[in-house]
């Protein structure tokens, strides 16, 4: 399929730039900015090898959901993802300055990036085992699934949740949308919020996603698919020479992404303008997904700045997908190339997004995080930064690139 560009770069004054001018990022990381871009300066930490075992998850560092979420009977009601989502959703709020702002609020947009929701492993195994049991199966099923799901509990399994309880706990009121579909909802949110302020359809959006490493669900799908890092968690680039595999990683990540003048008129100070985001499907047939990402990469070319520029990797560590994904960005050669899951896991949805905010403080910070790449395929970069390359390509279907860029 060919890949789509929504808004046209350009460096004139009078043009619709997209600012992005609040992050809220959790992750096992830690909560918020600071905590994450210390923690990069550090290598990589094992992961979670025995909750899961033979498989490594990341699971979201401990969280005092008092803070963003301050109701407890609107914690009790949400499952671990929609919490994840609403308390991220509540520190990019804080960090644009819009918290808490009821004018603002009301007529601000939300795109969320939100996979199918958690199962409750138990009802789920009551019912499968009772069906075998039953003489009348379909009535059987039927009773369960009226009497052992309560509301809320089958409500938590709609994806559309997560924006609703942001809603709901932050006030945010404007037109609501939320995507599904893997990595590519994560890049097309953020794409569509950019495009929407680049033809004056929107002023100011919440995006972003968020995702539960720890759940049944998860696991079981991406281990049915053989999509999964097994044994000793190794970095990154290192798991192609024994087969490749993702380690699943629990992420919150919102971005308030707003447009120039209106962050101009109530004095909000940008952290970056997110100047492109561009996305297509390859087929996964040899050679597609680097010839995919070349296309891409052309279209944003011209006004790239190669001895100030860096590249945040969203590669899964799924094979074909990220030797794919290595070739191409072994032909971007010298440029650093940065690779997160290693530290973060994969939060599919959530990548993205995710991505884009560590390379919004990246570019706030004027420097690269330093590599803990044994295989040497992460380059030094002593140049001052101003450019970002944030690329996503799905373990099964989508790529992406998002192009960042320091304002003044």
């Amino acid at each position: 399929m060919a890949a789509s560009i929504t808004g046209e770069l350009t460096k004139a004054d009078t043009a619709r730039e997209a600012w992005i001018t609040g992050v809220g990022i959790i992750s096992t990381l830690g909560e918020g900015a600071q905590a994450h871009w210390r923690a990069l300066h550090a290598a990589p930490g094992p992961g979670d090898a025995v909750t899961w075992s033979p498989f490594v998850i990341h699971p979201i560092a401990a969280l005092d959901l008092d803070k963003q979420i301050p109701k407890k009977g609107d914690q009790r009601q949400m499952e671990a993802w929609q919490r994840i989502g609403t308390y991220a959703a509540g520190l990019a709020l804080d960090s644009a300055g819009v918290k808490g702002n009821a004018e603002l609020l009301a007529r601000m947009d939300m795109i969320v990036a939100a996979g199918g929701g958690e199962r409750d492993a138990a009802v789920d195994a009551a019912i499968l085992s009772g069906l075998r049991k039953s003489d009348r199966p379909a009535a059987f099923l039927n009773e369960r699934l009226m009497n052992d799901l309560r509301p809320t509990l089958f409500l938590a399994q709609l994806s559309n949740l997560v924006a609703g309880n942001i809603s709901i706990v932050h006030g945010v009121t404007g037109s609501s949308r939320t995507f599904m579909g893997e990595e590519s909802a994560g890049v097309d949110a953020v794409r569509v919020a950019q495009a929407r302020i680049a033809a004056a359809q929107s002023e100011i959006t919440l995006v972003g996603g968020s995702a539960n490493a720890d759940q049944i669900s998860t696991m079981l799908l991406f281990a049915m698919g053989h999509r999964l890092w097994k044994g000793e968690l190794r970095p990154l680039w290192e798991r192609a020479a024994a087969g490749g595999g993702l380690a699943s990683g629990s992420l919150g990540a919102f971005l308030v992404i707003e447009e120039k003048n209106h962050a101009l008129a109530r004095a909000a100070t940008p952290l970056v303008r997110l100047s492109a985001v561009v996305s297509g499907q390859a087929r996964r047939v040899p050679g597609a997904i680097t010839a995919m990402l070349e296309g891409l990469w052309g279209r944003i070319a011209p006004h790239l700045e190669a001895d100030r520029l860096a590249i945040i990797s969203g590669a899964t560590g799924a094979e074909p997908a990220t030797a794919e994904e290595r070739a191409f960005l072994s032909a971007r050669a010298p440029i650093a190339i940065r690779a997160t899951s290693s530290h973060l896991g994969h939060g599919v949805e959530t990548q993205f997004p995710m991505n884009i905010a560590l390379a919004a403080i990246a570019l706030q910070q004027g420097r690269i995080f330093p590599s803990f790449d044994p295989t040497g395929f992460e380059h030094a970069m002593d140049a001052p930064l101003r450019q970002v390359v944030v690329t996503s390509v799905g373990h099964w279907r989508g790529e992406g690139l998002a192009l960042l860029e320091a304002v003044g």
